[in-house]
């Protein structure tokens, strides 16, 4: 029996460890091989098979005040862990982005257990966003292999020395789930001519407060310029569900909450419908670009978080969307800051309505950007890789163990 820990935090690296424990699974039962997956995640990687230790998908938080509040929680589950890993050390450890306690988690793992193969899947994007070498060369320093899903990251990662893979990009196996336009937007009732519009602005606590406000006066408003216009907002976690209805309600939008339970199910249908979607910076932007759908994109943090990062930590990069990092142009627009506002929104919003320059000029470039993120098959190189990885740090124990026991 293998023994596999995989560890990731917040919704996004709990969508793609799910993926990534069902490929897994797929190629243990290919080589005939018991594997057991322990994890630091959430609900789909539960129910992808996976034995969880904590639920980390609801600790995400980006600034430092955001973070205070989950440093009690953190400690606590490192206490947990450590526990964990003294009654029972796996046999292999992948990190899933999620940078500050995965950094923490495979340096323990380094010190304690150096026999353990450790992976990074999805590396923290330090290729776009980065204040020095410090964070880069520690993860070098404990990491067996890095798993890139994008080209810029492998080329990064392996310039600094790692043992580097592009694998491409893990929604791409998604794509396979597209329905069909005009079934879907039957079976979310919508007239042949009626617009939807994706509301999608919070995959942690912080960015409701921050985001939503000028997302929701958005809808509200083009709601009030085109009254046929369906707003559908998928909840990232269970916990969403009331803020995200009552704060809508109360901004006079008229919309629906997908209940989270619902929305992985749900996603593919919603996107082969939609006819635009606000959304925050992120991966979602790279679903929403495979998926054809148009989008405006909006980021904000605490004024305080803002001023350290521009003013002391010098942060400056040309572009914040991975859609628009990726192309190396500003394809989407990227309201940030005090320019996200509701008339700013809208403005972008309207052209993208419209089957018109603007739209096609954007679905073009979705074009473009499928040709980056590689060809399906995405998770399967990823277990095969890992897999690999742990059988051949067994095969180098095992050869270890009879060198020793071998009279000199």
């Amino acid at each position: 029996m293998a023994r596999l820990l995989i560890s990731t935090g917040e919704v996004s690296g709990d969508l793609q460890g799910g993926l990534l424990i069902q490929a897994l699974h797929a190629e243990a039962q290919r080589r005939q091989l018991p594997l057991e997956i322990v994890a630091l995640g959430g609900e789909r990687m539960e129910r992808a098979g996976a034995r969880l230790i904590a639920n980390t998908a609801p600790m995400g938080a980006i600034g430092l005040w955001e973070a205070l509040p989950l440093v009690l929680p953190t400690l606590r589950l490192q206490r947990k862990v450590g526990q964990w890993l003294r009654q029972s050390p796996p046999d292999g450890l992948v990190l899933i982005d999620y940078m500050g306690a995965n950094v923490s988690l495979g340096l323990r793992i380094r010190r304690d257990y150096p026999w353990v193969p450790i992976t990074y899947y999805i590396a923290p994007q330090e290729w776009a966003f980065r204040f020095g070498e410090g964070g880069t060369m520690r993860l070098i320093g404990f990491t067996d292999r890095i798993l890139a899903i994008f080209p810029q990251e492998a080329s990064f990662y392996a310039a600094h020395g790692a043992d580097v893979t592009w694998v491409g990009h893990p929604l791409v196996d998604t794509l396979s789930e597209q329905p069909d336009p005009v079934e879907a937007r039957r079976e979310l009732g919508l007239t042949p001519d009626q617009p939807l519009l994706l509301l999608m602005p919070a995959s942690r606590p912080q960015e409701l407060r921050y985001l939503l406000p000028p997302l929701a006066a958005a809808a509200a408003r083009l709601q009030q310029l085109r009254p046929n216009l369906k707003v559908i907002v998928p909840a990232g976690l269970p916990s969403f569900e009331q803020p995200l209805a009552s704060r809508l309600a109360a901004a006079g939008v008229e919309a629906t909450v997908v209940p989270a339970a619902r929305c992985d199910a749900l996603k593919p249908t919603l996107c082969a419908a939609a006819t635009l979607a606000f959304t925050k910076s992120g991966t979602v932007n790279l679903e929403m670009a495979l998926r054809g759908v148009p989008q405006v994109v909006g980021y904000r943090l605490s004024r305080p978080t803002a001023f350290i990062a521009k003013r002391l930590l010098g942060f400056n990069v040309p572009h914040i969307s991975p859609v628009n990092l990726l192309l190396g142009e500003r394809l989407l627009p990227e309201l940030l800051q005090d320019d996200l506002t509701a008339e700013a929104i809208v403005a972008e919003a309207l052209p993208l309505l419209e089957q018109g320059p603007e739209r096609q000029r954007m679905l073009e470039g979705y074009g473009r950007l499928r040709g980056i993120l590689g060809e399906p098959g995405v998770t399967r190189r990823a277990a095969v890789a890992i897999l690999d990885q742990i059988g051949l740090a067994a095969s180098h124990r095992t050869a270890d163990t009879r060198s020793v026991a071998e009279p000199a």
